[in-house]
Parts: structure tokens; C-alpha cells; sequence
């Protein structure tokens, strides 16, 4: 919030008022639990940011844009968009609010973030925590046709935390992924939420204790 606030030349919230929020907020949600496989469309048409822009910041300027994409996916049943780079139009970004891994093999990939990706906090977590667990992670330029190739692909963002995707659908190819508690994400998935609600010890000094 501090980043972007100042690449917007904003006034930003303090730690203290930020963290407050924070706790207001997940009070509110306690209820809500649990995500559901996403089926994802890459478009190839519309774009979430470019070089020079404010892409790698939280910003409203990075949502409004992908408003009338997601609409239009949704009308044809998907979840959300993964968007192209777009210059080449062949590497891939993100999700219209979260990031994206695919993994192969041992080795977990996501696109590095070069300017025009958010560099979230989840996604710095996960990142932390995969490679705690053993995983060869890797923040690279991902082609497209990779994600088509993978053994299984998830996303990172502070709504969906970590969420398994079930489908992603490119130039009208349809690729489905395994799905199951077995799967990488959901054990990223225990281990996160595990540290969040102190079930499993936090050794990153994360947590922030709600009374």
C-alpha cells in the first residue's frame, strides 16, 4: 500500500491504521472458507498493463481495466482472465487480480515481475514457503504455450490465497488439470492458512494476532 501509494503521489495509511483495518476485516469475513478450481481463459485481446505504466503497483488503475474482459469471460462460463504481455503477446502476467504459478516436474514457475506485475504479498509468501518445502521456484519470463504443458497451475492473491486451477482455455484449447488434495497448491494452501490461524508454527514473523 506504501509503494503504490507513493508511485500515485497519495498520502498512505500508517502501519498501525493499515494492520487495524486489517483485523476489522477478517472479523467481518470469519465466516467465509474454501475455493472452488478455477477455469480460466487467456485473451488475447485486452491487456492488464504496460511497460511504463502502473502495473507493478496496487492500484485501482490496474482493476478498472479488466472489468469489461472478466465480464465478458464470465458470460461465456469461465472464472477469470490470464493476460499477455503487451508488447509480445506471448508471455504471460497475471490474473485480473491475483498471480499465477504453473508447475512441471519439481521446479514451480511464475512470471518475475519486470514492471508491469503486481509483486504480491501472497505471492512473495508462497514463494518463501515453496521453496522451504523443497521446491525448485523460479521467477521467470513463462510462455504461454508452458502453462498449456503443465502438471498443474494455481494462483496467489489476498482473496483467493492460494486456489487450484481446473482449466485454462487458449485459442479455443481447452486444458484440464488434475485437481485434489495431493496437488502442490492445496499443500501451499494448509501450510499459508496453517501459519495464518497458528496451527503451524510462524518462523517469518508474519502473523499479527487478532484479540
Amino acid at each position: 500500500m506504501q509503494i503504490g501509494a507513493e508511485r500515485m503521489c497519495m498520502q498512505s495509511p500508517s502501519v498501525e491504521q493499515f494492520v487495524d483495518a486489517v483485523k476489522q476485516t477478517a472479523i467481518a469475513n470469519k465466516r467465509w472458507d474454501g475455493t472452488t478450481p478455477l477455469n480460466l481463459y487467456v485473451s488475447n485481446e485486452s491487456h492488464r498493463a504496460t511497460h511504463g505504466g502502473a502495473g507493478c503497483v496496487k492500484s485501482i488503475t490496474n482493476y478498472a481495466p479488466v472489468i469489461k474482459a472478466v465480464l465478458r469471460a464470465k458470460e461465456q462460463g469461465f472464472s477469470d482472465v490470464v493476460y499477455l504481455d503487451s508488447v509480445h503477446k506471448k508471455y504471460v502476467e497475471e490474473v485480473s487480480a491475483c498471480n499465477i504459478f504453473l508447475v512441471k516436474g519439481d521446479v514451480i514457475s511464475t512470471p518475475s515481475t519486470v514492471g508491469t506485475i503486481l509483486e504480491g504479498i501472497t505471492r512473495k509468501s508462497i514463494i518463501e514457503i515453496t521453496r522451504d518445502l523443497g521446491y525448485k521456484v523460479e521467477e521467470r519470463l513463462v510462455v504461454v504455450d508452458e502453462l498449456m504443458e503443465a502438471d498443474e497451475v494455481f494462483t496467489t492473491g489476498t482473496a483467493v490465497t492460494v486456489a487450484s486451477v481446473g482449466s485454462i482455455t487458449y485459442n479455443g484449447q481447452r486444458v484440464e488439470y488434475k485437481t485434489g488434495d495431493e496437488l502442490v497448491s492445496q499443500k501451499l494452501y494448509k501450510r499459508l492458512v496453517g501459519i495464518q490461524v497458528g496451527k503451524i508454527e510462524d518462523k517469518y514473523n508474519w502473523v499479527v494476532e487478532i484479540h
